[in-house]
């Protein structure tokens, strides 16, 4: 006798078909049991999903082809999970349950899962209680306090609490005991991190203190046997904590008792293609669903997650001091209109600057010079015809890479060998201008030097200097062993790390957020350069002597003035008033209907197409359609890309609107199938980062 079951499949897209399909089994599966399924001309892999298949005696249904029964079902709690972020984020059930998945388990069979398993069991560390454990540094009194409000909500019903701690202030050992009294209670933690350079750091952190228990990592820097390894042992309960980027927040944990995100702000935690979630949200979600406690961490939240504490639901923690007591470092501003001019171009570096930078290498110190743009200048010029690199495929300008001798297009890789002669006019002149870290590196070396008169030591660390594997972890030790005397570097090196040595941090170009069309840009701005300041005077003996310098055209600018003041609540509050008053979040509620074509006038039409559809749906007037624009950069590998805002006072409103709309897209795009018509893609994303 067989049995109807739902099997939630990875169906494409312009199909629509986004609920779990319905198959036919010899017996009875348990939700969550992997399964290879029949799916047009394919076998391909699928889940077993709760709930009743619909009921059509008079369908003949396809039969399971294989079931992967060596490999424990996924829990009830896990497809809640994934259902929830299919519903929201209006993606397909299938879709969002395959992503997150290893990709490794779709090429297997039930022999071959058994053998990974087998082989997990046998190689894998027990236990050992008898192991020395280090010894723990003594808690402030801050953490104290918050480490008990912390213990005392356990008891509660899955509290979110945000830790509100300034740079320096010891947040990653309020983790690390919370993990301590979850993993004491028999449980599991899950800590999340925002960059793969970051896991890696942390993960020493942890093994450090938690001697004897197993600690497993999932990010896409691992290889696809290192994932399945290291998902198999927190499915099967084998690991005590996982670290990871935003893609953990999907690791099936049997044993769930902590959900901790670090940098709980920073934009990494929202995926940017196929299902845009934000992995912050769904540890929320998934806190409040498994009963698991979530510490939101950050010396910045977001201004959603800091309206949400102040209105009491989440819980504040706070801590506003620097560990062993010292001090935040001195913010000075240099204004950028006084210096003075050589052919109408000012210099890269403030004489001043440069002159604390030298004290610093007198002194033994470090110093990190942050000027987040990779590249050696984002632009090559004639002075003659004004020719500039522009990209032949995109509407963006291809940056100059002196090392290489290349024009490379950041969007698209489009790259080139720089010419000999501008391609217009012949001039052989050509100049870069502005400048990237390559560029700003190689003037630094011509400026500094150490005291017995050789070249000071400048390292760089961006995604060029860093795409072979083990670059970024030799050039951080570098900087921790003392070899480095200047550290050049993207955002990639203002977040995160615990450099002790460094007392000087300096912003070299930060303006360009400050008058964005994006109403988030200054709030990203002011977070990095929070972020960027706390790398300066770590260690409590030469805090005193830190500072961060900011080269700025506008010093006086509310923002600037926040930050001297290492003032969160005071930027957070103005910057809560003006989106108040313009209906921005966290006050109202937005979705972004993004469309793709290979011109402009197709992806405009599609557009108001949809909003013409939009107008006649039912709680239409619950939301605003706002007209289509382009994006920032419109034209990416000769695709042009436009959008539409789509906003609500109501979130249910908004998601109730979307739950009608999507149906609808789907049709409108399969109506156009005239060239000039036609998108080649087009997706909704919910509670969009970037505006």
């Amino acid at each position: 006798m067989t049995v109807r079951i739902r099997v939630a499949v990875e169906t494409p897209q312009h199909t629509g078909l986004g609920a779990p399909l319905s198959y036919e089994s010899e017996r009875e599966l348990a939700p969550g049991t992997l399964v290879h399924v029949p799916l047009g001309r394919r076998e391909v892999t699928g889940v077993v999903w709760p709930g009743e298949p619909e009921d059509a005696a008079d369908v003949v249904l396809k039969p399971v082809s294989r079931v992967l029964s060596a490999l424990p079902p996924l829990p009830r709690a896990w497809c809640e999970l994934v259902e929830f972020t299919a519903a929201y984020y209006q993606r397909g059930v299938g879709e969002v349950a395959l992503s997150v998945l290893p990709p490794e388990l779709r090429k297997l069979d039930d022999e071959q899962v058994a053998n990974r398993i087998a082989k997990l069991h046998r190689k894998w560390p027990q236990p050992d209680p008898q192991a020395a454990r280090p010894q723990t540094p003594p808690l402030s009194p801050e953490q104290s306090a918050a480490l008990d409000r912390l213990a005392q909500l356990n008891s509660d019903s899955a509290p979110t609490a945000l830790l509100h701690g300034v740079t320096g202030s010891g947040k990653t050992e309020v983790y690390l005991r919370a993990a301590e009294q979850a993993l004491a209670a028999g449980k599991q933690a899950l800590v999340l991190v925002p960059e793969i350079n970051l896991t890696p750091q942390l993960e020493a952190r942890f093994a450090e203190r938690f001697v004897g228990r197993s600690i497993v990592s999932l990010h896409s820097g691992l290889t696809p046997a290192q994932r399945l390894r290291n998902w198999l042992a927190a499915h099967l309960g084998l690991a005590d904590l996982v670290l990871g980027t935003r893609l953990a927040v999907f690791a099936s944990m049997p044993r769930l008792g902590l959900i901790v995100v670090d940098e709980e702000h920073d934009p990494s935690y929202k995926q940017q293609e196929g299902a845009r979630y934000s992995a912050r949200d769904l540890a929320v979600y998934r806190g409040k669903r498994e009963g698991a406690p979530v510490l939101l961490g950050s010396a910045t939240p977001s201004l959603e997650t800091w309206h949400r504490a102040n209105e009491g639901r989440y819980v504040r923690l706070s801590l506003s001091s620097r560990i062993g007591g010292g001090a935040l470092p001195r913010v000075r501003l240099v204004d950028m209109n006084l210096l003075p001019k050589t052919r109408g171009v000012t210099t890269a570096m403030a004489p001043p600057l440069v002159a604390a930078i030298q004290e610093r290498i007198a002194r033994g110190e470090q110093s990190l010079v942050f000027l987040n743009r990779r590249g050696y200048a984002p632009v090559l010029h004639c002075g003659d015809c004004a020719w500039k690199s522009g990209c032949p495929h995109c509407s963006a300008w291809r940056v100059f890479h002196k090392l290489d001798r290349t024009l490379r297009c950041h969007h698209c890789g489009f790259t080139e060998r720089v010419p000999r002669a501008c391609p217009e006019c012949g001039n052989l002149d050509i100049a870069p201008i502005g400048r990237g870290t390559e560029r700003l590196e190689e003037q630094l070396a011509g400026m500094l030097q150490t005291p017995d008169g050789s070249a000071a030591r400048i390292a760089r660390i961006d995604a060029d200097s860093t795409r072979l594997k083990g670059t970024l972890e030799a050039q951080l030790g570098a900087v921790h062993a003392g070899d480095v005397d200047v550290l050049v570097g993207t955002q990639m090196v203002t977040k995160g790390h615990d450099f002790r040595r460094i007392t000087l941090v300096a912003a070299v170009n930060p303006d360009s957020s400050l008058f964005s069309s994006d109403f988030r840009a200054p709030e990203r701005l002011f977070a990095l350069l929070m972020q960027a300041a706390g790398r300066a005077g770590r260690d409590a003996a030469q805090a005193e002597r830190s500072e961060m310098w900011v080269q700025t055209w506008y010093p006086t600018h509310p923002l600037y003035a926040a930050l001297r003041r290492h003032d969160f609540e005071a930027f957070a509050q103005s910057q809560a008033k003006e989106r108040e008053m313009a209906g921005l979040p966290p006050y109202a509620h937005l979705a972004m209907l993004r469309a793709d074509a290979k011109t402009v006038e197709a992806a405009r039409g599609f557009l108001q197409a949809a909003a013409e559809v939009a107008s006649e749906l039912p709680g239409a007037d619950a939301v605003m359609v706002y007209p289509p624009v382009p994006l920032h950069v419109a034209r990416v590998a000769d695709v042009e890309r436009m959008q539409m805002l789509v906003e609500s006072s109501s979130r249910v409103a908004l998601q109730r609107f979307l739950s009608l709309w999507m149906p609808t897209l789907h049709e409108l795009r399969l109506q156009r199938k005239a060239p000039e018509q036609r998108v080649l893609r087009w997706a909704v994303d919910v509670d969009p980062l970037s505006i």
